[in-house]
């Protein structure tokens, strides 16, 4: 397991509820990326898990989607109206049910985000 300074070094829900609430507001990340960013590669559907389970008002549930950028949550759910006026409000645009991922090299992903230069944060 890859150990991230700014994560809890041993609970699993704990790094990925930090790794979820390290999400900027206007942006979006998979589910398996959160699980990377956890230290935790492969374990997408423990994130999907934590999400479901964890229901603080500040957790940033709404900019976390699957890879392919659509929303996880079934379109005749009022959580899928819900994320997506939420994802609006931040300024993500979404069309039908899906938003556009940054690309990997990006310097405007999460991970630059986290850890890249202390000048792009």
């Amino acid at each position: 397991m890859v150990e991230h300074p700014q994560l809890p070094p041993s609970d699993p829900v704990a790094r990925i509820l930090a790794a979820i609430r390290a999400v900027p507001a206007g942006q979006v990340a998979g589910y398996g990326h959160i699980a990377r960013r956890a230290g935790l590669p492969g374990r997408a559907r423990l994130v999907a898990r934590v999400l479901r389970e964890h229901h603080a008002p500040s957790l940033p549930w709404h900019r976390i989607v699957r890879s392919d950028g659509a929303i996880a949550i079934p379109r005749t759910s009022p959580g899928f109206d819900e994320q997506v006026r939420r994802l609006q409000r931040e300024g993500v645009v979404v069309i039908n049910g899906r938003v556009r991922m940054p690309a990997v090299d990006s310097p405007d992903t999460l991970d630059a985000a986290l850890w890249g230069p202390a000048s792009r944060r």
